[in-house]
């Protein structure tokens, strides 16, 4: 297990320095052939641009572990409901999803944040003491569609501006807002980590990979839902389970380091090279699995998202 150390140096250098380059997705025209999310790309460059961005974060990081040592989180009946805003970016029809396919999205969320998800039960016997029902559910209040002419919208939030054609957010310290339009690039999502502006806050998928679809749609092995899943995660404070770095640290004490992102779906048990011995824990959310092949968070995961919920955390403004 992994030892946290506390101090604004260390804060400072996991919130500026961390990169993956080795998992760093192509372009790609066609299919997917491993996830690729940017989250820890928009990061670093908005970490470039706002040279306060790593003292909030490190400031949002510090809370947190004090809320975890004081279980200073809870909730208001018990339950965290968070109200979603989808803004649905299209091109073509096909990227005009439909209410049902949005809807489809929300129920995977609600299942995989209260460990209902069916495939759940696949937890291996040594991760199942960790494996966490987080408590969180979300709640649809609202669609906001717009035509555009734009065949892809990159990662630097065009998406998110009014002002550059796409849809401003909406009450962004209240709503989760989602905008689900073609990314490009070969990237399924991003999402922006606590501390960022509001005028950005939110959660980015390519409208490709939005909600479950048959195995023949063309999504596959990214038809799940996971995306959302994964994305949202980081909205709530999580890194990848590899810290981003090479048996990098992802914060959290109960996720066996990991040596770097693992595609596909790994068979258990998958042995870490990162010593001493252990097994990874490759079917949680923040890994780089396909869809089938992610099921579960753990209890320390939950305590982060739950300590940004709570009083004085970066997210309390959502009423917990």
């Amino acid at each position: 297990m992994k030892k946290i150390i506390f101090s604004a140096a260390v804060f400072l250098v996991l919130f500026s320095c961390q990169n993956d380059t080795t998992n760093s997705p192509a372009p790609t025209t066609t299919a997917i052939a491993h996830r690729g999310c940017a989250s820890q790309e928009v990061l670093e460059a908005q970490l470039a641009a706002d040279p306060t961005l790593a003292i909030r974060m490190n400031q949002i990081e510090a809370f947190t572990q004090s809320a975890i040592s004081k279980s200073n989180y809870r909730l208001v009946n018990g339950k965290i409901v968070i109200p979603v805003v989808v803004n649905v970016l299209y091109r073509t029809a096909a990227e005009n999803i439909s209410d049902a396919q949005i809807q489809s999205q929300i129920d995977v969320l609600n299942k995989d944040f209260t460990a209902t998800n069916a495939d759940f039960s696949n937890t291996p016997t040594e991760f199942a003491g960790v494996a966490a029902n987080v408590g969180i559910t979300f709640q649809l209040v609202k669609t906001n569609r717009k035509s555009t002419t734009k065949t892809s919208w990159g990662t630097r939030d065009a998406m998110k501006k009014t002002k550059q054609g796409g849809l401003d957010p909406t009450s962004p310290s209240t709503n989760l807002n989602l905008w689900f339009c073609t990314i490009g690039g070969g990237i399924l999502g991003y999402a922006q980590f606590p501390g960022g502006s509001l005028a950005t806050d939110g959660v980015v998928c390519d409208s490709k990979y939005v909600g479950v679809t048959p195995d023949s749609a063309g999504a596959y092995p990214y038809n799940l839902g996971r995306t959302a899943s994964h994305e949202i995660g980081h909205w709530m404070n999580l890194r990848h389970i590899w810290g981003d770095a090479s048996c990098g640290n992802d914060l959290v004490d109960d996720t066996p380091i990991a040596k770097t992102s693992n595609f596909g779906v790994p068979a258990y048990p998958y042995v870490s090279t990162c010593l001493p011995a252990h097994n990874e824990i490759t079917m949680n959310y923040m890994d780089y699995t396909d869809d089938r092949g992610m099921y579960m968070f753990t209890n320390g995961q939950k305590a982060r998202m739950l300590a940004i919920f709570s009083s004085g955390g970066a997210r309390a403004a959502f009423g917990i």
